[in-house]
């Protein structure tokens, strides 16, 4: 792993105005869209899929275009090259060039800290973002404690060279440790993690090294779009604290805790979760 840093994807320039740069990234892409109404962006976590959405995704579609995408690297998308925050973004919103409205994202996880860099670089794009189990930096530092230490995350990028399907149905694990409903959770989450084919292990080192070098605490007050945070009371992986500290960041951010939940609450709490997605959404 490299040394973190609070500039991770400052020093790449997506081209934004070039057609051919758009058009290969637009093709790298898989979203499935559903549903009507305002477009709502779902952005997953490390490792998994736009599938994981599940049943919050039909009952998004009621209200919503939903699309749901599958970031580089996972599901049906094709890795980028270099990955990087900010080229992950540009294929995004390549992707979705065909939407003209601005839309609401939803990230969770590593999706969250996509969102947020997404909401930064293309403000014209992004009206409202929410943000589930989600923090500007995924590692721990002297000055950062709501987060993981850089050792046990570094162990993970180590184990995916030796044993990747065990780490990453060990990632899963930790999602849902000492969540209400857990052993449901896990066993939804077991089901679906292959349903769109195995990953590409290279890739998601690269995803990972995004997750560990980013950090996007001095960026967070300059996010303008009105945004919810919604964090897990259990989770050990972005700790409810790193979600409050990105609500008082953000300015005007809402901050809603679900008290039972870890890392998932949008499969162990989904009612709970909807229901203040929904409000902040204005479709409740």
């Amino acid at each position: 792993m490299s040394a973190a840093g609070p500039s991770q994807g400052a020093n790449c320039s997506p081209s934004w105005g070039s057609a051919a740069a758009t058009s290969n990234l637009a093709a790298s892409v898989s979203v499935q869209s559903t549903g009507h109404g305002p477009p709502l962006v779902l952005l997953h976590g490390w490792a998994m899929h736009s599938g994981m959405w599940g049943p919050v995704r039909e009952q998004l579609a009621r209200s919503h275009r939903v699309h749901a995408v599958d970031l580089p690297g996972h599901g049906h998308s094709a890795p980028v090259a270099p990955c990087t925050l900010d080229s992950i973004v540009a294929a995004i919103d390549a992707a979705l060039a065909g939407e003209a409205r601005p839309f609401a994202v939803l990230g969770w996880s590593l999706g969250g800290l996509v969102a947020m860099r997404w909401a930064l670089t293309r403000p014209e794009r992004v009206h409202r973002l929410a943000l589930v189990c989600t923090t500007p930096r995924f590692v721990a530092d002297p000055d950062w404690p709501h987060a993981m230490a850089g050792e046990a995350i570094a162990r993970f990028g180590d184990e995916l060279h030796v044993a990747w399907k065990l780490t990453v149905q060990r990632f899963l694990a930790l999602q849902v440790h000492n969540s209400e409903h857990g052993r449901a959770t896990l066993a939804a989450m077991r089901d679906a993690l292959w349903a769109r084919g195995e990953p590409s292990r290279s890739a998601l080192a690269e995803m990972l090294e995004v997750l560990v070098t980013a950090d996007l605490r001095a960026a967070a007050p300059g996010i303008e779009q009105p945004t919810l945070v919604v964090a897990g009371g259990r989770d050990t992986l972005t700790p409810p604290a790193a979600g409050r500290w990105l609500a008082n960041a953000i300015p005007g951010a809402q901050f809603q805790e679900i008290a039972g939940s870890a890392h998932a609450p949008f499969l162990s709490h989904r009612d709970e979760f909807l229901a203040a997605l929904e409000h902040f959404l204005g479709t409740r």
